[in-house]
């Protein structure tokens, strides 16, 4: 990641107007628990779902784009209301079109939260790539903001109160 000032940070947060989260190492540690009959838990932030309540008061819409087919996301993106859910995206750069059409926004005006190789091609194509402490390398690399906490803490939270912040000033 290369140093960004405050005065940078501050243009490219006052540019979002759309915010996209990948799931397993942000929103989650990314264990997943398994049993007999497929994945049965996976462990989620209270704070991250108070960081989607912020973005909707603020009229900046949500979305969670996944690799995973899971239905623990499906209900999870449901009770904290995020405006769009994907599932079982293997390249999620492919809908990055798709969502800036029907949101009418441009790349520079998404915030991208990832933290593994096939978050690389869309976080390297919007405005504000971010991830979390523990991401790969390949990712802080590209990443305009590298969260203090590990996916799971309530990194998406912290991006979400960055964000909010310098479009406040």
């Amino acid at each position: 990641m290369t140093k960004i000032t405050s005065t940078t940070m501050k243009k490219i947060c006052k540019n979002i107007k759309l915010v996209i989260t990948d799931v397993d190492g942000i929103l989650t540690d990314g264990g997943m628990y398994y049993s007999d009959k497929g994945e049965i838990l996976k462990k989620f932030n209270t704070r991250d779902g108070m960081g989607f309540e912020l973005l909707r008061n603020n009229h900046i819409p949500t979305i969670i784009l996944t690799r995973e087919k899971s239905k623990i996301v499906i209900m999870r993106g449901k009770k904290i209301k995020a405006d769009q859910i994907f599932i079982g995206i293997r390249q999620k750069e492919k809908k990055l079109s798709e969502i800036c059409k029907k949101y009418n926004v441009l790349p520079e005006n998404i915030a991208y939260l990832g933290d593994d190789i096939n978050d690389k091609k869309i976080m390297k194509m919007v405005g504000f790539p971010a991830t979390c402490n523990d991401g790969i390398l390949e990712i802080k690399e590209i990443s305009k903001y590298i969260s203090k906490l590990k996916g799971g803490e309530g990194v998406f939270r912290e991006v979400v109160d960055l964000i909010l912040k310098y479009k406040s000033q």
